[in-house]
């Protein structure tokens, strides 16, 4: 505990002095430790550079953790003002390599002996970043692989730094009213939470295998093979992949590939990572994608990747089926039901605003379509309605904008929009099949149960107080023969449209049932069920369009 405490003291004395440094000294004023406030207060500060370079040096010099959040807010354009998004995207990770003892390390973790396990093994890190360095090794048996070790200390660091932050956001947002409209509490559960799943190499180890399995059968994708029996949380032992970064032109060419098929290969794939499996990477920038001379492509440093769960997937496909249609006030309907908190004080204006977004989607020439700044102006309407979206959705929107721009630089006429068109075809397609139509129909018995089930309490409810004369009944009246011939025609289409639903359900069951009789592998009976739902189904077109005459 005491430890514990000498660590934070430290990194305290530390985070006043660089404050001070860049001359940050009426936030340096506000933090405790009153010998390191006068310290820091007394010495020349920096004000030479403007307040966002100040800024972005500061964060390097605090090191790793805050070097992330800074990057993980350099695409929060609807937060923060341009000049310092363009500071923070210039953010670079100023890691020292750590002298490791890799022999000691590999067989303290593993109990191995070095010489029986590998032919070579490399010493020399070929990439050092702040959580871990990467070495290369041959195995006995000629296998080329990469170890990524973690940096010894690095759990301690980034806890301490974790700690520092909250501190540091609970005085700017007490003293700070620029600091309050940015949420940084939030900001900072979501970034210690992506952090900390970041640091576990078992998860890491867990998110590679998941991909490779997701993407078996697909030949426009290699995931790395995992060696398990020498991977382990402060270990993983991955295949070496011989390949070029996604945007070496030079690279692609003398591969023979072509450069444009490469860039809507990559965006592809993140698409189907999202709308096929509901499990994306979460960090797709340039320097995490890699090609190999046969075309293939790879995504690699998996520790951060983004899960949509089935509940949450069909709303995804029903956002972007209504943002590719132009339905704004469907779009705020999904929006509704997506939100984790929302507080809209005038609707009308948030459909003007996604108005004007989707106008700007499917009128701008393809040079001028940035995804990037439509997704990010499209969550600056969120945030000034008070629209707090799931966590997946913001991991979402960062890696479509990081893929986009990664593919713009190999193929500047990339079109995400027509990208994503056959998805909504796929998606529209999925659901007028008998599986979908099947399974929504047992979703929306089982519904109808659990409100049969309450149905005789609130019957019960209501007819105590009519017992006790505190029931009241608001009505009111007006041209009675005309409203009982609406009611009359409403219910005939309630009972039309029940029917048509229970035979479309009973059709669906024979046609994923497969029952006999069948003509080939089709079903007699599901074919005389999609007959009748067909003849409803135009009948009660028929009836709704007389009605609105």
């Amino acid at each position: 505990m005491l430890d514990k405490q000498q660590r934070k003291l430290k990194r305290t004395s530390r985070l006043i002095s660089v404050l001070a440094k860049y001359g940050f000294k009426d936030i340096v004023s506000r933090i405790g430790g009153q010998n390191d406030q006068k310290a820091a207060l007394s010495e020349e500060s920096n004000t030479q550079n403007t307040v966002y370079e100040r800024i972005r040096m500061a964060l390097e010099e605090l090191g790793p953790s805050f070097v992330k959040i800074g990057q993980a807010f350099s695409n929060r354009e609807d937060m923060l003002p341009k000049e310092m998004i363009a500071e923070l995207q210039n953010l670079q990770d100023r890691v020292e390599v750590q002298d490791l003892d890799l022999d000691a390390v590999l067989e303290e973790q593993f109990s191995i002996n070095i010489s029986d396990t590998f032919q070579s093994l490399d010493r020399k890190p070929i990439a050092s970043a702040s959580i871990a360095q990467v070495y290369k090794a041959i195995l006995k048996d000629g296998s080329p692989v990469v170890l990524k070790v973690k940096r010894q200390g690095i759990q301690e660091v980034i806890e301490d730094d974790l700690l520092l932050m909250k501190d540091l956001a609970k005085i700017l947002n007490t003293y700070f009213e620029f600091a309050q409209h940015l949420d940084l509490n939030k900001a900072i559960a979501t970034f210690e939470k992506s952090l900390l799943t970041e640091l576990s190499l078992v998860q890491e180890k867990e998110n590679i295998l998941k991909f490779a399995f997701n993407f078996k059968n697909n030949k426009n994708t290699y995931v790395p093979k995992v060696y398990e029996e020498l991977s382990n949380n402060e270990v993983l032992c991955m295949e070496f992949i011989e390949g070029v970064k996604v945007t070496d032109l030079e690279g692609l060419k003398s591969y023979g590939l072509n450069p444009g098929v490469i860039a809507d290969r990559g965006l592809q794939l993140f698409l189907a990572q999202i709308l096929d499996y509901g499990f994306f990477h979460a960090d797709p920038h340039a320097g995490n994608i890699l090609v190999r001379p046969d075309g293939r492509v790879v995504f690699i440093d998996l520790g951060a990747a983004g899960t949509i769960f089935p509940q949450d997937k069909e709303l995804l496909e029903n956002f972007i089926i209504n943002f590719i249609s132009k339905r704004p006030k469907k779009l705020i309907e999904v929006i509704k039901k997506m939100a984790v908190e929302i507080d809209i004080k005038d609707e009308r204006k948030l459909e003007n605003d996604l108005q004007e977004v989707l106008d700007f989607v499917h009128s701008a020439s393809l040079e001028n379509i940035d995804a990037g700044f439509i997704l990010n102006k499209l969550r600056a309407i969120l945030m000034e309605n008070k629209v707090n979206m799931p966590e997946y959705f913001y991991l979402l929107v960062r890696g479509i904008s990081l893929i986009e721009s990664v593919g713009r630089k190999i193929n500047p006429n990339m079109d995400l929009v027509k990208s994503i068109e056959p998805y909504v075809k796929k998606i529209m397609l999925k659901r007028i099949s008998p599986s979908y139509l099947y399974n929504k129909g047992i979703k929306r018995v089982e519904e109808i149960a659990e409100h049969i089930d309450v149905l005789p309490r609130e019957i019960s409810t209501v007819l105590t107080k009519a017992n006790e004369g505190s029931l009241i009944l608001n009505t009111e009246v007006r041209n009675l023969p005309k409203t009982n011939n609406i009611i009359q025609r409403g219910l005939h289409d309630l009972i039309l449209a029940l029917i048509l639903c229970a035979n479309m359900i009973a059709t669906a069951i024979l046609w994923v049932g497969k029952a006999e009789p069948l003509v080939g592998q089709v079903p007699v009976l599901g074919i005389i069920g999609l007959v009748i739902s067909l003849f409803l189904l135009v009948v009660l077109c028929l009836r709704m369009l007389r009605k609105n005459k």
